[in-house]
């Protein structure tokens, strides 16, 4: 099992790492059980205070394991910009797709779909890792634009940890206030 937190854990950064929307930290509530962590900039990151705002929640196994990670990421547009987010949504499910594929996983996504992020319209698309056959993984990236602000709400976990929090990453997503 701690064989595929690492992937997982490889993966999550890299989507969520990247660049997609805010200004003042949005309001969310984590559920109960969940360890919310600080996610602070990388230490060859210059000095200087970066306008992306980052909050993750993780739930871990009684053996602290990963189970599952929720993270929203959130990054200023500057005016007038024009937000392709079907095309940063594509250019991520491509990046999970290719790390873990050479984590010799495979990855089949789904097709980017309408959704909602708070209040907000948004794009989604989900996609489910496999390992010789067998579901061993599934990630779901949700995208919103706001007229100053892009979000990407992302959750991602084990198989059977995703189905069952479910609910869970339903109320988050309710509860947001973008």
């Amino acid at each position: 099992m701690s064989r595929l937190n690492k992937p997982l854990l490889a993966a999550l950064w890299l989507v969520l790492g990247s660049t997609v929307a805010l200004a003042a930290d949005p309001e969310i509530h984590w559920p109960s059980g969940w360890q919310v962590e600080e996610v602070v900039a990388d230490a060859d990151a210059p000095a200087t205070p970066s306008p992306v705002s980052r909050q993750r929640a993780i739930k871990n196994d009684e053996n602290g394991e990963t189970l599952m990670v929720m993270e929203l990421t959130g990054t200023p547009i500057e005016p007038g910009h024009v937000v392709n987010l079907q095309g940063v949504l594509l250019e991520m499910r491509k990046s999970i797709q290719k790390d873990f594929a050479r984590s010799g996983y495979q990855s089949v996504c789904n097709k980017i779909h309408s959704s909602t992020l708070s209040h907000l319209e948004a794009l989604e698309t989900t996609c489910v890792i496999t390992e010789n056959g067998r579901h061993v993984l599934s990630q779901t990236l949700v995208g919103a634009v706001d007229t100053n602000k892009a979000y990407v709400f992302s959750y991602a976990g084990q198989a059977a940890a995703y189905e069952s929090s479910k609910e869970e990453v339903s109320s988050v997503r309710a509860s947001l206030k973008l």
